[in-house]
């Protein structure tokens, strides 16, 4: 039968056959596959992982699947793009910069060549939204830069007079306002006496909740999508979190960017951790909400 034939190809024999439906862990990221998916761009990284004879040098995850270290999310439209040889992005995709990096990683140049920013003759950005990263170039700092370059020119015209006017205008007062909010859930363990053997603050996950242009700038790099990777830059969300959880660090990056605390909210329950005890458990939810004019 079919599955029993794919079972035995699954054994990590030295001259072992891919199966015809391979299984591939990206980045902790689950895809379901056909052989001819993953070898129909000859040259790509892909092809050359599943054209060897034997499949004994490729990583595998502890469920015997093939393991590529890369973003699991954005692998999608490479596994796309392998099926159709076409690129298609949702409305306003976010992540074009990092997705061009991962054509480039898996070798597909002809990917890599459209996701490539369109510059037309003026030297302005094509057609085609959310060229760049919001988080690598928000849309304030990409008009404050246009905005000192344009000075710089009228100044070389007019002996000089007008960049440092434009340049000392554009940091402070062209940053967007709005609101930035800042969740945790955090549990602590008291004993009988309240002022010994206290387990202190534990934080899991700090989640981030406002619009995404601004989420992506203050936090960058630090900002964890995966819960929402295609969100316009001009939406909402509210399913961010940060790849730390350190509170204080959020609230420096915070700070740098000009942000200033303005409410904040806390609740909390308590359960006995043992019945024969009377260790308690605290476990509260706490929002922190930023504001910057």
């Amino acid at each position: 039968m079919a599955l029993a034939d794919n079972a035995g190809c699954a054994k990590p024999t030295e001259d072992m056959v891919f199966p015809e439906i391979v299984e591939l862990n990206v980045g902790g990221q689950v895809y379901i596959t056909r052989h001819s998916t993953l070898v129909s761009i000859p040259g790509s990284l892909l092809w050359e992982m599943f054209t060897q004879k034997s499949s004994r040098s490729l990583a595998r995850d502890s469920r015997g699947r093939f393991f590529v270290d890369r973003d699991g999310f954005l692998f999608r439209y490479i596994l796309d793009f392998m099926r159709d040889q076409e690129l298609v992005l949702p409305e306003h995709f976010p992540e074009r910069g990092r997705l061009q990096r991962e054509a480039e990683y898996f070798k597909l140049p002809e990917l890599v060549k459209s996701l490539a920013p369109k510059i037309s003759k003026q030297n302005s950005i094509g057609d085609e939204p959310c060229q760049s990263d919001p988080e690598e170039l928000s849309p304030s700092i990409d008009m404050a830069r246009n905005l000192v370059a344009v000075g710089a020119a009228l100044g070389g015209q007019a002996g000089g007079s007008a960049a440092p006017m434009v340049a000392g205008s554009s940091g402070q007062d062209l940053r967007r306002s709005g609101f930035i909010t800042i969740g945790y859930r955090g549990s602590y363990t008291l004993g009988r006496d309240s002022q010994t053997d206290a387990k202190f603050r534990r934080v899991a996950r700090i989640m981030v909740c406002g619009k995404t242009s601004l989420a992506k700038e203050v936090f960058g790099e630090t900002l964890n999508e995966s819960r929402d990777p295609d969100r316009p830059p001009e939406r909402y969300t509210s399913r961010y979190y940060l790849k730390f959880t350190f509170l204080e660090q959020a609230f420096d990056k915070l700070a740098d960017a000009g942000f200033h605390m303005v409410a904040c909210n806390s609740t909390g329950t308590c359960a006995f951790a043992h019945e024969q005890t009377d260790d308690k458990i605290w476990t509260s939810y706490t929002e922190y909400v930023f504001y910057r004019e």
